[in-house]
């Protein structure tokens, strides 16, 4: 009987590491996209709750008969590499001006249950102009049509609309097209993750937005907090840096933070919050590293199999790392993968017209410094610690004996 509970002990530890990393992947993740992990966050979800609060200070919220679970990952620092893409072609960033009619057509959208596109864009079109700041929505512009199309796909995508008649693709061709909506407004007003309602901030003030007075603020060495308060804050940003950043380097965390780390209790709390959430902590001197070794809790994955840019990310990572602790000039990487265009004439071929392995260069780049690989300043590229994972060894010579013995 000991050995079954055992092994009923082990599959549901399973199970709600499972449902961790699943949400923490998509934070908002519905029945319809991911039916499998929804069921294992509605089986464990007591568990769940109290695991993110206890160790992250995130509130989860699971709707199991709306068919979807919310993560609330509210931070003090919000990530600003980690965009919202489009659904359509090649998942560009939103621009400003598409999550500014993102903002405004969710806000439209809670008039009622349902509604058209061509409501929704005549709602946006007033909305717009009497705000000053924001340029004024025109369907008869194909630029705004397309921005306004992309707004409503990743809304469409979240789950909060439903086109019960028509496709919205049909709005870029023509402002006059037929699209019938369902409106999720539970789900809509799931979207933001703060803590305070953005109508109840005084004079727009939007730092409010990511203020958590549970900490008392904590966060200020001089504060006057409780241990309690410190400690919580302590435990919740780190195990926050490590679920969401590849790579936690001492050197980015405060004085507290890192003698927290180090400390006996620290390291004993952050080493059973990974290992509850299936990860390894990896610990170095520089710093810490949660290895998700299933890679279910990552919405990026580095190296990439099918990615010019990550193809070039460790061709220049090559070059970084042999001049390591020298920084490279960026400009010698434009030129290394300018050298490689000549040399191979069927690579990257949509990067081929004028100013590409300037465009390449900037988006490998930019990919090795969203996991923490490289440091970029003033035109120069440096390596980071974390880089040295990816640096090519000397081969190892084995002699016909030995490798005769190894079949």
């Amino acid at each position: 009987m000991s050995d079954l509970r055992s092994e009923l002990d082990r599959e549901r530890a399973a199970e709600r590491a499972q449902a961790i990393r699943a949400l923490l992947a998509r934070p908002l993740l519905t029945r319809d996209t991911a039916a499998a992990d929804f069921a294992l966050v509605v089986r464990h979800r007591a568990d769940l709750v109290a695991w993110f609060d206890t160790h992250a200070g995130w509130r989860l919220i699971v709707e199991p008969r709306a068919g979807y679970a919310r993560l609330m990952k509210t931070s003090p620092r919000p990530p600003l590499d980690r965009p919202a893409r489009r659904p359509r072609g090649a998942r560009s960033p939103l621009d400003r001006r598409r999550y500014t009619l993102l903002c405004l057509v969710a806000a439209e959208l809670l008039a009622g249950p349902v509604t058209t596109i061509g409501i929704v864009a005549e709602r946006l079109a007033q909305a717009s102009a009497v705000e000053p700041d924001i340029a004024a929505f025109d369907s008869s512009r194909h630029d705004d049509r397309r921005a306004y199309v992309d707004a409503l796909l990743v809304l469409e995508e979240l789950g909060v609309l439903t086109a019960v008649d028509g496709s919205t693709d049909a709005y870029l061709q023509h402002a006059d097209a037929k699209v019938l909506y369902r409106v999720d407004s539970g789900r809509l007003v799931r979207l933001l993750a703060a803590r305070q309602a953005p109508s109840r901030l005084p004079d727009r003030d939007v730092a409010a937005l990511v203020h958590e007075p549970r900490y008392g603020g904590a966060d200020d060495p001089a504060a006057d907090v409780s241990d309690e308060q410190r400690n919580r804050w302590l435990r919740h940003s780190i195990v926050r840096r490590l679920l969401d950043d590849p790579v936690v380097y001492f050197s980015d965390l405060s004085d507290a933070q890192r003698a927290y780390a180090a400390s006996i209790t620290g390291r004993r709390m952050l080493r059973t919050a990974m290992a509850d959430a299936g990860m390894l902590l990896e610990e170095r001197a520089e710093g810490l590293l949660a290895v998700d070794p299933d890679a279910l809790a990552t919405d990026e994955r580095f190296p990439a199999s099918g990615s010019v840019a990550g193809q070039a990310a460790l061709l220049l990572l090559d070059t970084v790392l042999a001049a390591r602790p020298a920084p490279v000039d960026e400009e010698q990487l434009v030129g290394q993968l300018a050298t490689r265009f000549a040399a191979v004439p069927q690579w990257a071929r949509t990067y081929r017209s004028d100013g590409g392995p300037q465009r390449l260069t900037e988006e490998a780049l930019a990919l090795l410094g969203r996991f923490g690989l490289v440091d970029r300043a003033g035109g120069s590229v440096r390596a980071l610690p974390a880089a040295a994972r990816y640096a090519i060894g000397a081969p190892t010579v084995v002699s016909p004996t030995r490798a005769r013995s190894r079949r």
